[in-house]
């Protein structure tokens, strides 16, 4: 399937690194040179996903995020020079669904884009609707990429409606946190505890704020699992 996808650089070079990489995967590419003129452009809502560089002037990566947050579930790959694990942290807090290392190779970068895709519900669409699952007043079709609480739509990062449908999958099962960690990055893939715990958190928020605040429960000193979903 070909996807439009967005770039937002101010390094004219990297723009064209990751051109010429996602051109090659035979998406169409979009850029912008700054944070605002990506912002607009990803307010659109035209773009299947948006590898958005955090270091930028006028608005940073990370106030780009929050800011399209608000509005939009488009899927963000981050670009970042910094190899600090606090922007990372920040970025999936903001919502943000996977991050690249500068310098990168073209082909790691595709391999991202395609699983986020593929997270997301942009890649390998289902021919027939699958069933959704359901437990108390929560709602989920993981393939369709469709979460509700009493009906009501939640906006799910395709990281997020991963580890819910590993939950949903294992409801009485206690899930650690390596097993999330492959539910929502594959496996042999490394991550901070403290990169599981931002996501978590978020879909925690995100349940709770629509009316399902037990969703989600913590057995200490073990993992998480599913709770009652009561309204």
């Amino acid at each position: 399937m070909t996807h439009s996808i967005l770039i937002v650089d101010d390094d004219p070079e990297i723009r064209q690194v990751v051109r010429i990489g996602l051109t090659q995967a035979g998406h169409t590419v979009e850029e912008a040179g700054d944070g605002a003129e990506g912002l607009a452009k990803a307010q659109s809502g035209r773009f299947d996903l948006v590898v958005l560089d955090i270091g930028m002037p006028r608005m940073d990566g990370l106030e780009v995020c929050r800011t399209l947050r608000r509005t939009h579930t488009t899927p963000i790959l981050f670009l970042t020079a910094r190899n600090d694990e606090i922007d990372r942290v920040l970025g999936f807090e903001l919502g943000g669904d996977d991050y690249v290392v500068k310098p990168f190779s073209p082909r790691e970068l595709s391999a991202r884009v395609k699983a986020i895709l593929k997270r997301s519900g942009a890649v390998d669409p289902v021919t027939e609707a699958p069933k959704g699952v359901q437990r108390g007043c929560l709602t989920l079709n993981a393939d369709r990429h469709l979460c509700a609480v009493a009906g009501v739509p939640v906006a799910l990062t395709a990281r997020e409606m991963a580890l819910l449908a590993h939950l949903m999958a294992h409801p009485d099962h206690v899930s650690a946190r390596p097993a999330l960690t492959d539910a929502m990055y594959g496996m042999n893939i490394h991550v901070s505890d403290r990169t599981v715990d931002s996501h978590l958190r978020n879909l925690r928020a995100k349940l709770s704020a629509a009316g399902c605040a037990d969703a989600i429960e913590t057995v200490h000193g073990v993992g998480v699992r599913m709770g009652a979903c009561s309204e």
